[in-house]
């Protein structure tokens, strides 16, 4: 193998690094290699079982069933104080040797290692751990993503490939996220063409996925700063739209499930009513809603409460009026987790379907 480490880093946050990692190392598997992961600079972490790890990590674990080693696996994570810390005794930490160290015992029972960057390239730099220094360390070529678009991609590709290339890193490769399906052709022949002159393959062009923008319940709580108060074990419900109490009619019942209705108090039963109205008018004999936002003070009606209970749907209470919720709801950076098994299976199909795995395995090969 040419790299037998591979590093995906990204031009930005919520570009669809983790997503595009989950893809490749599923493919990787698939391939019949014994694949290994690690998230060498981490920021936020789980502590689940007095094991302490970033957060990605355990949903890596999930899909390649491996214990997590928190010193292989998650070796350094930056979290909140750190940067003081390390700026006020740097040599009090030894960084880039427990990066080295997990690198090597990866290695020693893996074919291939993917280590998932964080951030964009320079994230970590504080602590002399920039992304393109991590991928360094671990001797790994990199897969660059970035989102769709013609000048903006390729001026963000150029700054951010400008610190890989400086400390002589290789490009194995881009792949170009999040491109509407009409631009698809537009953008893959235009930033084609410049990648070609700086001599870097282009991997793949992945169509926009709404359903990767999905938010669950418990995600809109806490945006709302809210409390779900009935339902709770329904929290993973996933939101497709969002319904305002003001605003319901009958093409966006007909036309979409998984609704989040998000109505005052004191108008829940009226907006209740008139989604059955509407329903029974239609034909539609299930529920649209997967939950309810309840915004401001009031009581809820026994008429509200029997739907809710019916159809076991999570009702959020948040002190918020209508609009100050619909906009931090609409605000939120979804994140690929463990609670959406939904989602990890799309984002392995996009990177199967729109990647070409070969090119990167052709680099590999002797």
């Amino acid at each position: 193998m040419k790299y037998k480490n591979i590093y995906v880093a990204a031009t930005s946050q919520h570009v669809g690094k983790t997503t595009s990692t989950l893809g490749l190392v599923s493919a990787y598997l698939n391939r019949g290699l014994k694949v290994g992961y690690c998230k060498p600079v981490g920021q936020k972490f789980l502590d689940i079982a007095n094991v302490k790890a970033d957060k990605d990590t355990f949903l890596f674990a999930d899909l390649i069933h491996f214990d997590i080693v928190p010193e292989l696996h998650s070796p350094v994570i930056l979290g909140r104080g750190a940067t003081k810390m390390y700026l006020d005794n740097p040599e009090a930490y030894d960084l880039e040797e427990m990066i080295v160290s997990a690198c090597k015992k990866l290695s020693e029972g893996n074919d291939l290692v993917i280590y998932e960057g964080t951030g964009h390239p320079g994230v970590g730099s504080v602590a002399d751990l920039s992304n393109a220094h991590v991928a360094k360390l671990v001797d790994a070529g990199v897969i660059m993503i970035v989102e769709g678009g013609v000048g903006s991609t390729i001026d963000m590709l150029n700054m951010c490939t400008a610190l890989f290339r400086e400390v002589e890193v290789p490009i194995i490769g881009v792949i170009i996220n999040k491109v509407r399906e009409d631009k698809i052709n537009m953008v893959q022949e235009y930033v084609g063409k410049w990648l070609k002159r700086k001599n870097i393959p282009l991997l793949g062009v992945l169509p926009y996925d709404k359903t990767l923008a999905y938010p669950l319940i418990k995600s809109v709580a806490k945006a709302v700063s809210g409390t779900i108060t009935y339902n709770v074990d329904k929290a993973t419900n996933k939101v497709e739209n969002i319904l305002a109490g003001s605003l319901i009619d009958m093409k966006e019942l007909k036309s979409s499930q998984d609704l989040l209705l998000v109505v005052a108090t004191r108008s829940m039963n009226a907006a209740i009513d008139k989604i059955k109205y509407i329903s029974k008018l239609n034909g539609i004999d299930t529920c649209p809603l997967s939950g309810i936002v309840a915004t401001g003070q009031g009581t809820i009606e026994s008429d509200t409460l029997k739907y809710i209970e019916e159809y076991s749907l999570p009702l959020v209470r948040t002190d918020l009026d209508t609009y100050g919720s619909v906009l931090k709801i609409s605000n939120i950076e979804v994140k690929i987790n463990r609670a959406t098994p939904w989602k990890i299976k799309k984002a392995i199909d996009l990177i199967e379907k729109h990647v070409d795995l070969d090119v990167i395995l052709g680099l590999q090969s002797k």
